[in-house]
């Protein structure tokens, strides 16, 4: 995942909800149980962990039982130290006291909340990159400190490792067409950061990387779920049995779902989003630009999908009045520069959104070069019978100017291909007339009819109106 390209957008649900889903979350609320618990008994060791002696204690106030009830609970205390919920005062003597963002979680507001919860969620990202507690304790040296070289463990790749898997899942999650809500199947993500994307079939030796890494990943999203990151479907713990040994009930080899599946939550989202932006990746999110112009939202949303798109726009509209944001919106669609046809493409869409209050403003610019195509078609589709009939040259202007912003918003597309192909069979003398359209993206346009109808003898056509279009503008 590149930071140099925008990521799509994402739909965050509102800070008040999401304060609320951090502080429900089960490691945060314990981590704020302990920092209340905490008095001037309380001791710490020196990496400020509670020391052993009051580990049932703790795990008691937790309602917490088992085997690892005293490891979740040092697990939760770490957490209130590193998050601020708790202070040591005195390291020499492992006195703490309530950190002043304690505070917060009952009296900020809900930016406060999530700033806390961010904290506690760098904790746990950094304790799920650390090995086996077993494997650390066989790599301690004489002086009883780790020997990083006797260990398997890159701290470092480990750590980045982590983040390329998340970053994947939030761009699954923010893309128009990947899962959205839904979960994404554990091998499939292990695979995301293992085969190739031009590759059809992994390899062996690739496939054993990617159980490999889904081991880990059980592992990892096992620590991640009780700060609310992800919600998580472990892999089945039959698929790890011995081998040799009958399963207690026939396994099903088709349920991918036995193999893990995750999905980040809202406030995962959040927090992904969060640390995309402290990473320096451009990571909008919609309703970024309903406090910006007109020129802005129109640019900023040519990249977005068409749902985020309009969620964006519907959101601008909304704190404007219908016929002053159509007059901005048309005033923004002007221009000759390469990003010109897109703006157009989206100032009509927002002009479907405002609805018929936006007519009078449609109706200024019927003689404007460069909106008055536009305005036909809009009026048209609202259903007006008094349109006057566009000139030649306007029609062959707007033509170039929609195929631009298709180019623009979608690539060499299918959808692109057959409009291309429709627009030659119905005009046979298109490429002889649309070469000298005064257009900045007539050359371009005719270009990529070329590279896209499947007709030899057309894409030829075509590519010999670019030539001309472009020796015509001087290039």
């Amino acid at each position: 995942m590149s930071d140099s390209s925008p990521l799509p957008p994402v739909r965050l649900h509102p800070e008040a909800e999401l304060a609320r889903d951090a502080l429900s979350t089960p490691l945060l609320s314990r981590a704020a149980r302990l920092a209340r618990w905490a008095g001037p008994d309380t001791r710490v060791d020196t990496g400020g962990g509670l020391v052993d002696e009051q580990l049932p204690a703790a795990a008691e106030l937790l309602g917490l039982t088992g085997d690892d009830a005293a490891a979740h609970a040092s697990e939760a205390w770490r957490v209130a130290v590193d998050a601020g919920l708790v202070e040591i005062t005195d390291e020499e003597a492992g006195t703490v006291t309530a950190g002043e963002d304690l505070a917060l979680l009952t009296a900020g507001a809900p930016h406060d909340v999530l700033a806390v919860w961010l904290a506690a969620l760098e904790t746990v990202l950094a304790d799920a990159t650390v090995p086996d507690l077993d494997d650390l304790a066989d790599a301690l040296d004489e002086n009883g400190e780790i020997d990083f070289s006797r260990l398997d463990w890159d701290p470092e790749g480990e750590a980045a490792f982590l983040d390329g898997v998340l970053g994947n899942l939030y761009l699954l999650t923010v893309t128009e067409d990947g899962p959205g809500d839904g979960p994404v199947p554990l091998p499939a993500l292990a695979a995301s950061m293992i085969v190739p994307g031009d590759l059809g079939e992994p390899t062996n030796d690739m496939l054993e990387q990617i159980s490999d890494a889904m081991m880990r990943l059980d592992d990892q999203f096992r620590l991640l779920e009780p700060i609310g990151l992800v919600a998580y479907q472990p892999v089945d713990e039959a698929l790890m049995g011995d081998p040799d040994e009958e399963p207690a009930a026939p396994l099903d080899d088709t349920d991918v779902s036995r193999y893990g599946m995750v999905r980040l939550t809202p406030l995962g989202l959040h927090g992904l989003r969060a640390r995309l932006l402290e990473a320096g990746f451009d990571a909008p999110a919609v309703g970024d630009l309903v406090d910006k112009g007109a020129d802005a939202l129109l640019d900023g949303s040519s990249g977005y999908g068409p749902r985020a798109a309009r969620a964006e726009t519907e959101q601008w509209l909304d704190r404007r009045e219908p016929l002053a944001a159509a007059r901005e919106l048309l005033a923004a669609a002007r221009g000759a520069d390469e990003g010109a046809p897109l703006r157009r493409l989206r100032c009509q869409q927002a002009l479907s959104l405002v609805g018929a209050q936006a007519e009078p403003a449609v109706r200024e610019v019927l003689d404007d070069p460069e909106l008055g195509g536009l305005a036909r078609v809009w009026l048209t589709e609202l259903g007006a019978t008094d349109v006057p009939p566009p000139s030649e040259d306007l029609v062959y202007w707007l033509t170039i100017d929609t195929l631009a912003a298709q180019l623009a918003a979608e690539g060499n597309s299918e959808e692109l291909q057959a409009l291309v192909e429709g627009l030659a069979q119905q005009h046979s003398g298109f490429f002889a007339a649309a070469w000298r359209v005064g257009h900045p993206a007539t050359a371009d346009v005719l270009e990529a009819m070329g590279r896209l109808h499947p007709d030899k003898r057309i894409a030829k056509e075509a590519r010999k109106a670019a030539f001309k279009a472009r020796s015509q503008q001087g290039g």
